[in-house]
């Protein structure tokens, strides 16, 4: 059976326009087509008539980029949603915490999802940690996710192609199954 044929369901974390500041971040992000990716992964759901839901971070801290008052809070122009796709607004990394995905989800039967989004090591493992928890067969897409540089505990910096590829090594086979967006297209 093709991936197809399991009617998987596209999540797309956090594709926001406040993650395009990057020095805001962390800095040095890497993967930075990755929203070009995301938005080449949804017309292709959108073709097929596939199920998506785009999950958008809501802080409430009223000086963040994601806060809903700021322009940062907005969807990236790659990602637009349209009229009949599930928009779920989130507070905390996961975007199953404190919002009805895993209902809307189980109502469709869906049982397998494919993640992408912002950032890496952040909400969307988060979500894809919680996802695999909850038995859904996943599938993380590497180029179509982000992350930034991180100083660690003792002031050290980690670049943010070690945190990406860290992350998905820590995902992979685990949690979910990490592809490349070649990988997915061809699977699709």
């Amino acid at each position: 059976m093709n991936l197809k044929e399991k009617n998987p369901a596209l999540i797309l974390v956090d594709v926001q326009k406040a993650f395009s500041d990057e020095d805001y971040w962390g800095g040095s992000r890497n993967n930075k087509n990755a929203e070009i990716v995301c938005g080449k992964i949804l017309s292709k759901w959108r073709k097929l008539n596939l199920p998506v839901f785009h999950i958008r971070h809501s802080s409430t801290n009223p000086e963040s980029k994601l806060n809903e008052q700021n322009i940062g809070f907005e969807f990236n122009d790659n990602v637009l949603p349209k009229e009949n796709e599930s928009i779920i607004t989130k507070n905390v990394n996961s975007a199953f915490i404190g919002t009805n995905l895993k209902e809307q989800l189980d109502e469709m039967r869906i049982t397998s999802l494919v993640i992408v989004g912002i950032t890496t090591n952040h909400c969307v493992s988060t979500t894809t940690r919680m996802a695999g928890n909850y038995g859904y067969e996943t599938y993380l897409i590497s180029d179509a996710t982000v992350a930034f540089d991180l100083v660690g505990i003792n002031g050290e910096k980690y670049d943010s192609e070690t945190i990406h590829l860290t992350t998905l090594a820590s995902l992979n086979k685990e949690f979910a199954t990490v592809w490349n967006s070649a990988k997915l297209m061809n699977e699709i």
